[in-house]
């Protein structure tokens, strides 16, 4: 609940409610640090590890040169001539108070002075911003999106010098009052998808966003369970997300969390990335076109091959070569089902082991899902091979969420025409189409971009 609990006037009364609200004396990063400017009793309470010290001894300095007889009548007036700082806020009530010195901002009463003076020299913790190892590109620039919302925005700032760009700041938790920034071009945006978007983030009622981004999405968005088609496109390039605004889109930055969501967005939207744009027409052309032409192969690929596994009379003369030739101990649907699983084995395994061991780790997961679990009569070497191409093509989409939609319009596929034959094929292809074409996202709008009542 907010505490719209009005500033004392007396310092001691402050301090003694202070104390009172926040553990003080259990906490040992909250600090409080009594002293003296012009003749009256003064109280600092911030953060240990958020505040700048440097600043913090420039502006103590600067206060203990103040004489007595210098002191303002309120604090407004001592906030204008005896803070030499920039980023001075005079608050009048607790709630506001809690917030920012819970921000890392240094809070400053003053015996007499009805307000807080909220100095805001604070510091984040913060890594480089280097390129992200998801979303790289061959040109361009390398840097990425950190966890540090300021140095996010600030990253596209620096790249639309525009004073149309408007990056609005909201607050979304009750306990953990994460910031969210609303960034967007004031003249470009879709006006209604802007004002859906400040309604929809303004009227979050959650205790707190414990996976930051996708905490907020969910909050968005409620999806449905049955189409795994992600209904965001997420960037950790600051040029990309700059592109975007330009388009006229909105992009959602979200404190602790190293990417930007984007909307609105569509099928081609979430398969596009910075290496399309970096090149010439011709070439970008060519790179949407082989992403596209991939990306059918990895829904299509496995499943087409078991239908003509199960029905040889189909296969033309030309291509009987793709036939399995050695026995078959296992039947083929259930070497695919295994693989996916397999395959999703060693990508978590790569995961979780630690690079010294990633060399050893590859060459045993070489040995044994090839040559080994093919002599072994576990699999046959036409089934590894189309496998392996599909675990491959997945690398090709630059978005995760959709990698795994799409594996999972395969495993569908798989299973229906196995059970279903030529039948279940049709009708799962039937459910991948409209699975694309009925996901309606935020925006109002299709993956195709049609407009959906």
């Amino acid at each position: 609940m907010a505490d719209k609990t009005k500033v004392f006037s007396k310092r001691d009364k402050n301090v003694d409610y202070m104390n009172q609200m926040l553990p003080v004396e259990d906490s040992f990063d909250i600090v409080q640090r009594d002293i003296q400017i012009g003749g009256k009793d003064a109280t600092f309470y911030f953060i240990d590890g958020f505040t700048k010290d440097e600043s913090m001894l420039k502006i103590m300095d600067s206060f203990f040169n103040i004489k007595e007889g210098d002191m303002p009548k309120d604090a407004a007036a001592f906030a204008t001539t005896c803070i030499p700082y920039v980023e001075v806020d005079v608050i009048g009530d607790f709630d506001q108070i809690f917030r920012n010195l819970l921000s890392g901002v240094t809070c400053l009463f003053i015996d007499g002075y009805q307000a807080c003076l909220a100095i805001d020299c604070r510091t984040y913790p913060a890594r480089s911003v280097d390129e992200p190892d998801k979303d790289k590109s061959l040109r361009g620039s390398r840097d990425g999106f950190v966890e540090t919302i300021v140095f996010n925005t600030a990253l596209m700032r620096r790249r639309i010098r525009d004073r149309h760009l408007v990056m609005k700041m909201l607050e979304v938790g009750e306990s953990s009052r994460t910031d969210v920034a609303l960034c967007y071009m004031e003249d470009r945006v879709d006006q209604e998808l802007l004002k859906n978007l400040n309604y929809r983030i303004r009227d979050i009622k959650v205790d707190d966003l414990r996976m930051n981004q996708q905490s907020l999405a969910e909050c968005l968005f409620k999806r449905k369970w049955y189409n795994p088609f992600p209904k965001f496109k997420f960037t950790e390039r600051p040029d990309t997300a700059a592109a975007c605004l330009l388009e006229g889109k909105v992009v959602i930055l979200v404190d602790n969390s190293p990417s930007a969501m984007i909307l609105p967005t569509s099928i081609l939207d979430i398969i596009e990335e910075a290496n399309d744009y970096y090149f010439p027409t011709l070439t970008g052309m060519y790179l949407k076109i082989s992403r596209a032409l991939i990306t059918f192969l990895t829904i299509f690929l496995t499943p087409v091959f078991l239908l003509f596994m199960q029905n040889l009379s189909w296969l033309p003369k030309i291509f009987a070569f793709v036939a399995v030739k050695d026995t078959v101990n296992i039947p083929l649907i259930f070497q695919l089902l295994m693989l996916e699983v397999a395959i999703d084995g060693l990508r978590l395994a790569a995961l979780n082991t630690p690079s010294m061991l990633s060399t050893p780790l590859s060459v045993i997961a070489g040995l044994v899902m090839g040559e080994f679990s093919v002599k072994s009569g576990w699999f046959n070497a036409e089934v590894m091979l189309y496998m392996a191409f599909v675990a491959v093509a997945n690398y090709t989409q630059p978005n995760f969420e959709l990698g795994y939609a799409l594996k999972f319009m395969r495993l569908e596929l798989l299973v229906l025409t196995a059970v279903f034959n030529w039948i279940g094929f049709l009708a799962g292809t039937v459910i991948v189409i409209c699975s694309i074409c009925f996901n309606k996202t935020l925006s109002g709008r299709s993956y195709l971009n049609i407009r959906l009542n």
